[in-house]
């Protein structure tokens, strides 16, 4: 049996797979080439958190709990149709775990995204909830580092481009217009005009506007004080909003690569700007470490399990 030149061909989703793995496998690479390279200060960093203040790591994870309530809170934003509250917020707390896993957040899109059509939504309303969800996260993030730089001057500055990080630049823009000037473009400016649709039509209900709103200021605050109480923890001299902003800095950068959730760009992202900001290299390496035990590891078993539950119950 011959196969045909359509057979042969790989798909649009499978060459995508295969670009988000090659980054994927890039950025961890690189992440365990810096691990190896400082590893005096990772394992200090570790014996640092060792002997962290148990008071300040409690309310660090008090606040990284209440980020699957501030996610589910938003959600709810985002839809007009009341959505189950305990189920929903078990759905994000799976999502936490299921990020962890795949890249570029498809992990907690693949598990909100089910549960929004468990729920009864279409399956483009639901796509178009989590647009909205993302769009209004990302504004979010950049109106707090907005509020928060003049508070902190001179942490936060433009990076020196050189010639060649330049010419990348404008070559990504160039690939930006050919994308755009390609059959593609129209399908996406249809799903964009479906997400401003939605987006008008919940700002039409106050309570699902300042739920989305709330939710994500919610989101982005809580997340930003796991960091700080985890740099009182392990008596990092820096001040909470300086810490804050450089978090929310560190996370919009990291978002740019897509590894899962994060792992490897934004530890690498935080560590750097705790370090440019004046913090030792082992305290800095003790606070990624902290941050990373209160959001990740400690919660990726327990999220799993709730996954888990989630399936067989078919409630995913």
């Amino acid at each position: 049996m011959t196969s045909t030149g359509t057979e042969l061909a790989p798909s649009p989703v499978r060459r995508h797979l295969y670009w988000h793995a090659g980054v994927l496998l890039a950025v961890l690479l690189g992440a365990l080439y810096l691990a190896r390279r400082h590893w005096p200060a990772l394992e200090s960093g570790a014996g640092r958190l060792a002997g962290a203040d148990p008071g300040w790591l409690m309310v660090g994870a008090t606040a990284a709990l209440g980020t699957w309530g501030a996610s589910a809170l938003a959600q709810q934003g985002a839809v007009l149709r009341r959505l189950p509250g305990p189920r929903l917020v078990a759905a994000q707390f799976a999502a936490c775990a299921a990020n962890h896993l795949l890249p570029a957040g498809l992990g907690a899109g693949a598990v909100n995204l089910r549960f929004l059509m468990r729920c009864g939504l279409p399956a483009t309303r639901s796509a178009s909830a989590l647009a909205v969800k993302a769009t209004a996260g990302a504004v979010v993030r950049l109106a707090l580092i907005a509020l928060l730089v003049p508070f902190c001057p001179g942490l936060l500055r433009p990076p020196h481009l050189s010639a060649t990080a330049l010419a990348c630049v404008l070559g990504a823009v160039a690939l930006l217009a050919g994308l755009l000037a390609t059959p593609l473009w129209p399908r996406c400016r249809r799903a964009l005009a479906a997400v401003l649709v939605d987006i008008r039509a919940l700002h039409a209900r106050p309570a699902r506007a300042a739920a989305l709103w709330g939710g994500s200021v919610a989101f982005a605050a809580l997340h930003s004080v796991v960091l700080i109480a985890v740099t009182r923890a392990v008596g990092l001299p820096l001040p909470p909003l300086q810490v804050a902003l450089l978090y929310l800095a560190a996370s919009s950068a990291a978002a740019l690569l897509p590894t899962p959730g994060g792992l490897g760009s934004l530890d690498a992202a935080l560590a750097l700007a705790l370090t440019v900001a004046g913090a030792p290299g082992a305290a800095a390496a003790s606070a990624v470490l902290g941050y990373r035990l209160l959001t990740v590891w400690l919660p990726l078993l327990p999220g799993l399990l709730v996954l888990g539950a989630l399936v067989r119950r078919k409630a995913l």
